[in-house]
């Protein structure tokens, strides 16, 4: 696993958001998604977020109508930007979300907002 000296530049941001229950604008592969950070982890020893997304771009041009289907596995150290959302953006999630381990995306969940409560380390 990757130490936390070699963490990418965005992690600090995106923990801190999902900390802190913040969306944030990502620019990822570039688009600009709005996301609100759920998971942090590691899948195949790299960092990985699982986020909700609730705006901005996508490849198919509109977010699902279905809240379940706006989940979102962005790399971390593929992120090329994070920036705080807009004070107005609303923190945002779905039912289906599972915080003891995240769509099996996450190998190993470093941190991961639980429902109702504080986010957890792990």
């Amino acid at each position: 696993m990757t130490t936390t000296a070699a963490l990418p530049m965005a992690w600090a941001t995106l923990e801190a958001a999902l900390r802190q229950r913040r969306p944030v604008v990502v620019s990822y592969h570039a688009k600009q998604h709005l996301v609100c950070p759920h998971a942090l982890g590691w899948k195949n020893d790299r960092p990985m977020l699982l986020a909700y997304q609730s705006g901005g771009e996508t490849t198919t041009g509109t977010l699902p109508a279905d809240p379940r289907k706006r989940w979102r596995c962005l790399f971390v150290d593929e992120v090329d930007s994070v920036a705080a959302a807009d004070a107005a953006s609303a923190w945002g999630t779905a039912d289906n979300y599972n915080p003891s381990h995240p769509f099996h995306v996450i190998d190993e969940v470093t941190v991961a907002i639980t429902p109702g409560g504080p986010s957890s380390a792990a």
